[in-house]
């Protein structure tokens, strides 16, 4: 099994910042992406960042500018920095990775981390 602990939720005023870190372990040699995505009550879920393994990295036209995203490959982490939030990024946010792990595809998520952004 794969497991995500995600890290760096909370609250925070408009035109904060926050970074989000989740690292993989477990059952997994090979990551090819990961990312984040996000839902807030009643929306659909959005695709946020992701980064694949060469640091290729993509980005919801929303928080482009505003929102990095980069992993150490050594930690298998990856981050999500946030600045200058707004109160439309509130959403619980979720890691996930793909990859391959002994003969098995990998295609795991976490928990969820809350960002809250109000004044």
């Amino acid at each position: 099994q794969v497991q995500l602990a995600e890290s760096g939720g909370g609250l925070v005023q408009p035109g904060g910042s926050l970074r989000l870190s989740c690292a993989v372990s477990g059952r997994i040699s090979i990551i090819n992406a990961m990312g984040w995505y996000r839902r807030a009550p009643g929306n659909q879920r959005d695709m946020v960042a992701t980064i694949t393994s060469s640091g290729s990295a993509n980005y919801l036209d929303s928080v482009k500018g505003r929102f990095t995203i980069s992993r150490d490959n050594a930690k298998n982490t990856v981050y999500l920095q946030m600045n200058s939030l707004k109160p439309e990024d509130t959403a619980a946010y979720y890691c996930f990775v793909k990859g391959f792990g002994f003969g098995t595809v990998v295609d795991s998520w976490g928990q969820g981390t809350q960002v809250t952004v109000s004044s």
